[in-house]
């Protein structure tokens, strides 16, 4: 609904339907021609009018965009291009790769797969995500020994501090750029260490061990497939 009344010559309108930006800035440009008297162009309002709801928008992203939001999960299993599994060494609390044949295969991981909203725009189509080992508290991360980033798996007791990360928090080092390659085949690049990815050894190496590398390491291999299980 609204009411009007004029005042000193102006048609002053009383609304109470909310106001948007473009209300304002409206507003604000025609209060300027007011106080200004007779200089104003066209194209220099819509300046003004452009400037004030770039200016809103980029207020409101930044605000709204501090975190990454946690958006769904999936089940899935992860293999390399030799085919091996990840299997978890519970002695020493690592992720080792290894072929599985026959009645061994149980022992292959599944894995929780957590999707994330990005909070800033990103070049790619890469997708955070968390990876939780199903049935377990533990999660992937990546953090620095000696100064170099290595693959972790750390217990979360409260998974509620998962849904939510700040992009600028410690809590990154549990996300991965999930970056898809071709059907079902992707890299797991570290959100918290750029260029630093999730990489198995080769067969012959008989380095089982799942860690971090960089991108073309040689005798490494960084993408998987990622079988979806629901």
């Amino acid at each position: 609904t609204t009411c009007s009344q004029k005042t000193l010559g102006l048609d002053v309108e009383i609304s109470h339907h909310p106001i948007t930006l473009r209300c304002v800035a409206n507003l604000i440009i025609a209060m300027e021609r007011l106080n200004g008297g007779k200089g104003f162009a066209l194209g220099r309002d819509e300046s003004l009018l452009n400037f004030l709801l770039e200016s809103a928008v980029e207020g409101r992203t930044g605000y709204f965009q501090s975190a990454f939001s946690s958006k769904g999960e999936y089940e899935c299993s992860v293999t390399d291009s030799e085919n091996k599994c990840w299997v978890l060494n519970e002695g020493s609390m690592e992720l080792h790769a290894m072929m599985l044949q026959g009645g061994s295969s149980y022992h292959k991981v599944h894995l929780n797969l957590s999707t994330y909203i990005t909070p800033v725009p990103s070049e790619t189509k890469a997708r955070p995500v968390a990876l939780g080992i199903k049935g377990s508290n533990l999660y992937l991360s990546c953090i620095t020994s000696e100064g170099t980033p290595t693959l972790h798996l750390e217990e979360v007791a409260d998974k509620e501090q998962l849904k939510s990360i700040n992009h600028e928090s410690d809590m990154v080092r549990f996300l991965f750029y999930k970056q898809d390659t071709g059907v079902d085949i992707s890299t797991l690049e570290s959100a918290h260490y750029r260029n630093w990815f999730i990489s198995t050894a080769l067969q012959q190496d008989n380095t089982k061990m799942v860690n971090m590398c960089q991108s073309a390491t040689p005798n490494r291999f960084t993408t998987f497939t990622v079988q979806r299980h629901n």
